[in-house]
């Protein structure tokens, strides 16, 4: 069972307990509680306002984006072309939605990096390395749990080889076992092969997932 008993968002300290079955995992750590960005979104409560984003800031973006996503110069023009304004969503909690003729494209906490929205993922399922989780984390992802190293290390779960090692802070297409498609978009917060050789605590902070609110608005 995923427990929040006597925290809050402000403690530096955030605990995790999680039942896999015969297993049960409890994880203290200082990392602070990933932020569950659209658990609970609803935009007129969550929205403070919508602004054209400038040229300037947009060409920054743009860069970033093809940096952090495996994606050609070609597919982000189609995705969003350098004539179309990007429009700066501001929401609650410094979480930051961008979007193009109002449709969500790429979302942000913080100066973090900048995620694809998972409807954009399913679109275009290359532009970001895949993880893959076990039958058994399934019911957590879709509740916005972190997901833990054993649920990425089993027979069910996935992770690159060797050879395609991904490092921490990369971020991911969050697939499971049995399904077609991603079901959550997230950060790694440890490499893929120190998950191999550690194999517990938290692999993956999610930041979107399946069934969220922002999976709910297909326009701003």
């Amino acid at each position: 069972m995923f427990s929040l008993a006597g925290l809050t968002r402000d403690m530096l300290m955030s605990r995790y307990e999680f039942d896999y079955g015969p297993r049960s995992i409890i994880l203290i750590t200082n990392l602070p509680f990933p932020t569950l960005m659209f658990k609970k979104f609803s935009p007129s409560t969550d929205i403070a306002g919508q602004t054209p984003v400038k040229s300037s800031v947009q060409r920054a973006i743009r860069s970033a984006v093809l940096s952090q996503w495996k994606i050609e110069p070609e597919t982000l023009e189609a995705i969003w072309p350098k004539k179309e304004g990007l429009v700066h969503v501001k929401c609650r909690e410094h979480v930051s939605i961008f979007t193009v003729h109002g449709e969500p494209l790429i979302i942000q906490h913080f100066d973090g990096p900048y995620y694809p929205t998972l409807r954009l993922l399913h679109k275009y399922p290359y532009i970001l390395p895949k993880v893959g989780v076990d039958r058994g984390a399934i019911r957590f992802l879709l509740a916005g749990a972190p997901m833990m190293c054993p649920g990425l290390t089993s027979k069910g779960g996935y992770l690159p080889p060797p050879d395609a090692a991904l490092p921490a802070g990369a971020s991911v297409a969050i697939y499971a076992e049995g399904k077609e498609h991603a079901i959550g978009i997230g950060l790694l917060k440890m490499g893929s092969e120190e998950m191999r050789k550690i194999n517990r605590d938290m692999g993956v902070e999610v930041a979107t997932y399946l069934g969220d609110d922002l999976w709910a608005l297909k326009a701003l």
